[in-house]
């Protein structure tokens, strides 16, 4: 019922930014918390960001000062603006969404992941 789909990754160099998009589409009444999340290869997935659908947001320490996360509640859309990118920013970047759907439930939502590369 409930699709996200993440836009934006590529290959960068140290210090370049990019800005990645999180759609999420389907039948959904609202949208709680939304997250970045990233893995590298061999590694397991770790909390990049954190938006509340009301509240402060949450950055891991690795990334705070250089990414913002932000979103767009009228278009169903997250956004995770970085800037000053490292080579150890590299990995699968997945977006995350808590959202309530067409029952009372909310659920956790992840997107397929878009690849971030960032060369010396």
């Amino acid at each position: 019922q409930v699709q996200l789909v993440e836009s934006g990754g590529g290959l960068v160099q140290a210090g370049g930014s990019l800005r990645l998009s999180c759609k999420a589409s389907g039948l959904i009444f609202s949208i709680n918390a939304m997250g970045w999340y990233r893995q590298a290869p061999g590694k397991e997935r770790e909390m990049v960001a954190i938006i509340p659908s009301g509240g402060s947001t949450v950055y891991a320490d690795s990334v705070k000062g250089r990414f913002t996360i932000s979103r767009d509640n009228a278009k169903n859309m997250g956004y995770l603006q970085m800037n000053s990118l490292k080579p150890e920013d590299t990995g699968v970047y997945y977006c995350n969404a808590n959202i309530r759907s067409s029952g009372l439930e909310s659920r956790d939502y992840w997107g397929q992941g878009t690849q971030v590369t960032v060369s010396s």
